[in-house]
């Protein structure tokens, strides 16, 4: 299977370095990053596609709950503590599970377990790719036909995807890093974290700003503008 993209969030490097060598004996994580301040965390998540993110709950200035409140459409959240009490809080926040420090690699192995059974179950069934110009997904308890050349954009809501065609929208349970692999150049292309666009639905850019025919205005994320301005054959 592909594997699971993780960062760890952890201003104690130790408690960094056990929970590093515990992703490298799993055979389906990759450790993409790891920060020991949240606010350098937060910002690599809203230009980076992650699966799970193990992060510390007490940490100053920015705690590990203040980054999961503050991300739009978080991945797999598990925290990590020192103090059981905090566990209520995290599971507030959306966090799949907690594990309390000092870690055993038998718990943090349940964890990751669970979330990939999650991760695998967003991931299927509800877009069914039927040839190479339209797509079924199941929105309202029915399959409904969507032609990719329909399709203005794709965001990211939760657990959830809304498909935005002309002249309506549906929403389905699923993940934008699955229809990356649906919808792909030269037609589409993915601007930022939460959005995947129809390039032929652009009208205006200003900066890292853009408008859409219908009116929609979506950010560009800074290390996608460039690609960006290629595809659309701007210099």
């Amino acid at each position: 299977m592909e594997k699971l993209k993780c960062i760890i969030v952890d201003d104690e490097p130790i408690a960094r370095d056990i929970i590093e060598s515990f992703i490298t004996e799993v055979p389906y994580l990759e450790l993409k990053a790891s920060f020991g301040e949240s606010a350098k965390a937060l910002v690599y998540l809203e230009e980076n596609a992650i699966d799970i993110v193990f992060s510390d709950i007490e940490m100053p200035k920015f705690t590990g709950l203040e980054l999961a409140q503050s991300l739009t459409n978080p991945p797999v959240i598990i925290f990590i503590t020192a103090h059981r009490n905090f566990a209520l809080d995290g599971f507030e926040t959306g966090a799949s599970d907690y594990l309390v420090k000092p870690v055993r690699f038998d718990r943090f192995l349940k964890a990751v377990n669970r979330a990939k059974d999650y991760l695998l179950l967003k991931k299927t069934a509800s877009v069914h790719q039927i040839n190479s110009d339209r797509i079924f997904i199941k929105s309202e308890g029915k399959l409904i036909k969507i032609l990719l050349n329909e399709i203005l954009y794709v965001e990211a809501q939760g657990d959830y995807l809304k498909f935005v065609i002309n002249g309506g929208s549906y929403t389905t349970l699923g993940t934008l890093k699955a229809m990356e692999e649906v919808l792909k150049l030269p037609m589409f292309f993915r601007v930022q974290r939460s959005f995947i666009l129809n390039l032929e639905a652009v009208r205006s850019l200003n900066g890292n700003m853009i408008e859409l025919i219908d009116g929609k205005n979506i950010s560009v994320a800074l290390n996608k503008k460039e690609e960006l301005y290629q595809l659309l054959g701007i210099k």
